[in-house]
């Protein structure tokens, strides 16, 4: 079997990666994450999801490379990573009992022949009303500084949404594992 890298340094993707419980390494990608002049959020996520995985090829000849990344949108409006918690105040308050559309874009790449596919993953939060109280509490419990969107799903930020609609829970994380599970079989290997 093929060695397979995860072309990213998240904790997030590589916690859920184990859950396939299929040996692999991770290497991070230096991609300039800036968006493209008018591009929609999930054509960034799935051109970002190929560039990663392409920006580490050369050091894994013969492996199979898993690049993904995910793009947060509200009416089409990036959400980016917030960096502090002024930011993640500001982008919950924005969000608050509205819809956001999270796109997770997944490439696998075979770094000896070239081949590649890919596939997407939308998720839509829908989040309750929420306060300034509210927000500050959660704030102060998690710091999402990290997390597109200022919450982490799998972590006390459940409690801001009053809804959930996606094909896998696991998108919302960063890394869509039963699209992942298609893809690498497609390549010939055997899960479970």
């Amino acid at each position: 079997m093929r060695k397979l890298i995860l072309a990213s340094n998240s904790n997030y993707r590589r916690q859920l990666l184990e859950k396939l419980q299929l040996e692999f390494a991770c290497c991070g990608s230096n991609v300039d994450e800036s968006p493209a002049s008018n591009e929609h959020p999930q054509d960034m996520a799935l051109r970002l999801a190929i560039a990663k995985a392409y920006a580490i090829r050369d050091n894994f000849p013969n492996h199979l490379i898993i690049g993904s990344d995910q793009v947060a949108a509200l009416d089409n409006i990036l959400l980016g990573k917030p960096g502090n918690r002024d930011n993640a105040f500001q982008q919950l308050k924005v969000q608050s009992g509205k819809k956001v559309s999270f796109y997770t874009g997944i490439c696998v790449l075979d770094s000896q022949g070239g081949e590649f596919r890919t596939d997407m993953d939308k998720c839509e939060v829908y989040f309750r009303t929420l306060s300034d109280a509210q927000i500050d509490r959660y704030l102060d419990k998690e710091q999402p500084f990290d997390c597109a969107g200022s919450f982490k799903s799998e972590g006390y930020g459940i409690t801001l949404f009053s809804k959930i609609a996606g094909d896998d829970p696991n998108s919302l994380i960063g890394l869509p594992l039963i699209k992942l599970v298609n893809l690498l079989q497609a390549f010939g290997l055997t899960i479970p």
